[in-house]
């Protein structure tokens, strides 16, 4: 699989219902996780979503999830840019580039579900994902 761009979008507890919605509008499948299948369950943010993904019939990907806790949600700072794919050396050349005077929020290493993964916001205030597949 090649890099893809992808938006993803944040939401305040609402993920589930836009991306149900989403599907409504643009066709295709969908997956969802909740943060209680990767450790949070009993929590009270445990059956939100802690990802999303859309792949329309069109071939559009839309990404999306509930804010994770202990991050702030700030409406108008909900979208974010999603690189993804399983080319780890051109992935994180892009980390590199972009992580240059911005701030890194999830370093890009492994993660519970088997990718490395890691969230910046680039020097210019854009916040960006970078998921290599396992």
């Amino acid at each position: 699989m090649a890099s893809r761009l992808n938006p993803y979008i944040r939401f305040n507890g609402t993920a589930r219902q836009a991306i149900e919605f989403y599907q409504s509008v643009f066709g295709g499948s969908m997956t969802m996780s909740t943060f209680g299948e990767f450790g949070q369950e009993g929590t009270p943010f445990a059956d939100q979503i802690m990802h999303a993904q859309l792949e329309s019939d069109a071939g559009y990907t839309l990404m999306a999830s509930d804010t994770p806790p202990g991050m702030p949600y700030n409406p108008g700072d909900t979208i974010t840019i999603s690189l993804s794919g399983d080319d780890g050396e051109e992935l994180q050349g892009y980390w590199a580039k972009l992580a240059e005077g911005g701030k890194v929020e999830v370093p890009l290493e492994k993660q519970m579900w088997g990718d490395t993964f890691g969230a910046l916001t680039d020097r210019f205030g854009v916040n960006w994902m970078v998921n290599i597949a396992g």
